[in-house]
């Protein structure tokens, strides 16, 4: 597995099928992350300062922290 990672705060970087590591609402305290592929992307902007929002194809809804490539 290649650890490349591109950050989350960047609509463009986030595709649709894509790997990510989310952070959901109940996590944020404690930074843990969930990876997941992407099913939908959330916010419209083209950059949010905390991470795009998304939906994960199991149905979590976080803001990306990172994009694996």
């Amino acid at each position: 597995m290649n650890n490349e990672k591109l950050t989350g705060k960047i609509r463009k970087n986030i595709q649709i099928g894509v790997q990510v590591e989310i952070i959901q609402k109940h996590h944020q305290r404690t930074g843990e992350l969930t990876e997941g592929i992407v099913k939908r992307i959330l916010t419209n902007s083209s950059s949010h300062p905390h991470g795009i929002k998304v939906q994960l194809i199991t149905g979590e809804v976080g803001r990306v922290k990172n994009v694996i490539l």
